[in-house]
């Protein structure tokens, strides 16, 4: 039952050594598979160039560092990741502090750069579907703008998708961002694309992390992201995240700052919807 010789159930024998018994898709670019031995594993299928190569090393960087837990990679090849299924459970306050306290240790365990990839990651990196390039500087806010915002600012913008007016918004608070950053921090190991859909709750009561567009970064990014989307017991997740890494001054009212970026990538994929919330945030930041 290993389907096509190019489909799931035959990467997934290749790239683990062992025969499959079952397959059950989950998208078009999930399947889980049974493997003789009784495990099973999620195969993930990656179409773009380097998308697989840098999901597969950012897992391994986050994992390298043993505080929150991603799914084991068994294998991956150029177009297919095998990695552990996760077995779901439900989010719980003790769940949400641990994992807290597991997301400031995996900030505090560095990299070398902002902007830096994953060992073994290309430098031609994917948040979801969108490119993202990994160029390392030192100096956040100059980083962030040129190499965060600026790139899905210019795309939107010949698109069409977002109107002058709204880019000047945007330019404004790009302009302020040396005084409106905060103090300097070393860059954080980031998950990169740290959304709820990301974060899953398993049935171990420990919570794992998927999907990384890993790279080194402020933290506080990660953070504004978990809160873009929601995300189950949040405030116990920021209570123990900040029981084990204080955040600097004035933290809170720099997420729509951190926001843009994320936003600005979805008015690129998903248009107008998110456009108003990028200049939203860019406003808010800039008061």
């Amino acid at each position: 039952m290993t389907g096509t010789a190019d489909g799931p159930g035959a990467a997934a024998a290749r790239l683990t050594g062992r025969p499959v018994t079952g397959r059950s898709p989950l998208s078009g670019a999930l399947t889980e598979v049974t493997l003789d031995d009784g495990r099973v594993v999620v195969v993930k299928r990656g179409d773009a160039p380097g998308a697989v190569c840098a999901e597969a090393a950012g897992l391994r960087w986050l994992a390298g560092t043993g505080t929150v837990r991603v799914p084991a990679v068994h294998g991956h090849d150029r177009r297919w990741l095998v990695t552990d299924r996760v077995p779901q459970g439900r989010p719980s306050p003790r769940a949400a502090v641990r994992f807290g306290r597991g997301l400031a240790a995996l900030h505090a365990a560095g990299a070398p750069a902002f902007g830096a990839p994953p060992p073994g990651g290309p430098a031609e990196a994917y948040i979801g579907l969108a490119p993202m390039r990994n160029v390392p500087g030192t100096d956040w806010p100059r980083w962030y703008a040129e190499h965060r915002v600026l790139p899905y600012l210019r795309r939107a913008v010949d698109d069409g998708t977002l109107r002058p007016a709204e880019t000047a918004v945007i330019e404004r608070a790009l302009d302020r961002l040396p005084e409106l950053a905060g103090p300097a921090e070393p860059p954080a190991r980031l998950h990169g694309d740290l959304w709820n859909g990301n974060v899953l709750w398993g049935a171990d009561g420990e919570v794992r992390l998927i999907d990384p567009a890993a790279h080194g970064g402020h933290r506080e990014t990660d953070l504004a992201m978990l809160r873009l989307f929601g995300c189950p017991h949040l405030d116990r997740v920021l209570d123990g995240y900040r029981e084990a890494a204080p955040l600097a001054d004035g933290w809170a009212d720099r997420i729509g700052l951190h926001q843009l970026f994320p936003l600005l990538v979805h008015t690129v994929l998903f248009g107008r919807g998110y456009a108003g919330q990028a200049v939203a945030a860019a406003r808010g930041a800039g008061r």
